[in-house]
């Protein structure tokens, strides 16, 4: 079985808000509920790009250098389950600015580029379940945790023995 690699633009999340999260989810999510997505899995993508030539990833990554932006605060006070994909998510309840347009400028980057973008608005989201194909009871909306976002990241995917694994390939300040 070979190895797939994809990569992705995203935001990290801090170690703490991975684990309060996940001791949340553990809390708010019945086991049947769906595939619990580990810690490292726990990141909010800004851009796919898919399986793309080493040429294409230098430039893409030449662009993402330049971008000046100021830093941003984001807060992850909504969920939700989307029966078609199979995922259940958490996110914002409004998407600060400065996330919108980080990830308007990466994907019209990544498109230019020759990466299929989806065609749905982004929908900023952290992945918490996979396979939730039943219906899923959320949990009741008093949660929320804020984070300072002064970076952004170019991620690598690969599927490898079952497994899914991220690496960070680089990451960029913002102002």
């Amino acid at each position: 079985m070979g190895e797939s690699k994809r990569l992705f633009f995203g935001l990290d999340l801090p170690k703490d808000i991975k684990q309060q999260i996940i001791r949340w989810r553990a809390d708010g999510f019945p086991a049947e509920a769906g595939y619990p997505v580990a810690a490292e899995g726990l990141y909010l993508t800004l851009a796919y790009l898919g399986e793309i030539s080493e040429e294409k990833t230098q430039s893409l990554m030449q662009l993402a250098g330049r971008i000046q932006q100021p830093a941003f605060t984001l807060t992850l006070d909504d969920a939700g389950h989307w029966p078609r994909s199979g995922m259940v998510w958490l996110g914002p309840h409004r998407a600060p600015r400065g996330l919108l347009q980080l990830a308007a400028l990466l994907r019209a980057q990544a498109a230019r580029h020759g990466c299929t973008q989806s065609p749905q608005p982004f929908h900023p989201h952290v992945t918490l379940l996979r396979q939730a194909t039943q219906p899923v009871k959320l949990p009741a909306r008093n949660f929320s945790w804020s984070l300072p976002v002064g970076r952004f990241v170019l991620f690598q995917s690969h599927f490898s023995r079952g497994r899914t694994r991220i690496n960070e390939i680089k990451g960029w300040t913002l102002q």
